[in-house]
């Protein structure tokens, strides 16, 4: 007789969801997709009013939140919420995956040590910056790095690090003792199949020449991604060779002194601001209009964006040494450059002096860099079902693979 599989039930931690934006909101976004496929997923995250009108293709549990001075996002408060500690406590879940050291996710890392069921935490940024940034004070940052996330992921089964680069500066730098694998970030965005089409499109748009290279950031405009760097040497490269155009796609606290900054070196009618943009397509269309996406930021462990243009055939140029960059070889599928203003225009000059070498890494970026979400969770879905084994919780969900085969779970 065949019994009925039964779906793995599991539990995705962050302290900051939606309507707030940042990678991390997205990745969890993606996987709780991806695995409400053929699993029963449930996101506990901080929410309000507003969040709690948003619609998912999956569970969530809201916890309450406050806001407090010096702090761009709203805080979760677990401690104030016993509603919420009792709908996470008593989750009908074989597995908890954090997001965040912080807040909610400590509160799951002991609620899963407590009921036995294996837990896994994803370091997704380089905390030490952050902590650093707020105190001033290196001794202090190291004693709130060590107390408040180490010891953590230290209750960790498993943990995950969004990159080669990030599971080093885990293991040899904040001394995390659990094992640290690598599961790289993913995009949902594929190939433009009116690829021309969109190109002409977006030059329509914003008065751009067909012949023109466009230069492409996104993000947040804030000055910790490195934006004024790019910007003195988007000018410097104008002095030596025009036809360029830079394009920042995105809003943020930084955006007005970018602006002046802009105005200052003389070359505001090079650049173009398109605000944020929320729809996928769009941005797609955008990636695909850009030559070269520019993304000299020192601060982002594994960004999103990159893997993105990657999908549009448009190779990012990146800073030697960025732990983002570390996924990218340089003159293979994109570039890499000495953290100088003049050795980034210098680059440029000369990634579009050799036009058919710059269309090949531009093909392999596509090929090597632009991997889908399906692909990314699904290992960490593998990953689950045998921690889940090894504690002897065993379920009968079949693998990703066999569900897409049969159509059903």
């Amino acid at each position: 007789m065949n019994e009925t599989p039964e779906k793995l039930k599991i539990g995705l931690v962050i302290d900051t969801f939606y309507p707030m934006v940042d990678g991390v909101v997205i990745v969890v976004d993606n996987y709780a997709k991806q695995l409400s496929k053929y699993a029963d997923v449930t996101v506990f995250c901080a929410g309000n009013r507003r969040s709690k009108k948003m619609e998912h293709p999956y569970k969530v549990v809201y916890c309450k939140e406050v806001k407090l001075p010096g702090f761009d996002y709203p805080i979760p408060a677990p401690a104030f919420d016993p509603a919420f500690r009792k709908a996470l406590r008593e989750a009908d879940l074989d597995v908890i995956h954090i997001h965040s050291p912080f807040m909610i996710g400590k509160y799951a890392a002991h609620v899963a040590k407590k009921r036995g069921i294996p837990l896994i935490g994803t370091v997704h940024s380089q905390y030490y910056q952050d902590l650093y940034k707020a105190t001033h004070n290196k001794r202090f940052a190291r004693f709130l790095l060590k107390r408040h996330i180490v010891s953590v992921y230290d209750l960790c089964d498993q943990c995950l690090a969004v990159n080669k680069s990030i599971q080093n500066l885990a293991v040899e730098d904040y001394g995390i003792q659990r094992p640290v694998a690598v599961a790289n970030n993913g995009t949902d965005l594929t190939l433009l199949e009116n690829y021309e089409d969109a190109r002409e499109e977006i030059n329509e748009r914003y008065g751009i020449g067909k012949d023109e290279r466009v230069l492409l950031f996104v993000g947040r405009l804030n000055r910790i991604k490195n934006i004024f760097f790019l910007v003195d040497a988007f000018a410097r490269l104008l002095e030596k060779e025009d036809g360029y155009r830079l394009m920042f796609v995105g809003t943020g606290q930084d955006e007005e002194a970018l602006r002046r900054r802009i105005r200052h070196l003389g070359v505001t009618e090079r650049v173009i601001f398109t605000g944020k943009i929320t729809s996928r397509e769009e941005m797609k269309k955008h990636y695909a209009r850009a030559d070269l996406f520019t993304f000299p930021s020192l601060y982002d462990a594994s960004s999103l964006v990159q893997i993105e243009a990657a999908s549009q055939k448009t190779p990012a140029l990146l800073l030697r040494g960025a732990r983002t960059a570390c996924t990218v070889t340089d003159g293979v599928d994109g570039y890499l450059s000495e953290a100088d203003i003049d050795a980034y225009a210098e680059k440029i000059r000369e990634i579009f002096a050799g036009p058919e070498r710059h269309a090949r890494i531009s093909d392999a970026a596509q090929r090597d860099l632009a991997v889908s979400w399906e692909k990314t969770v699904g290992e960490s879905y593998a990953l689950y079902r045998r921690l889940t084994e090894e504690a002897g919780r065993p379920v009968l969900t079949p693998t990703p693979e066999k569900i897409h085969e049969t159509g059903t779970v």
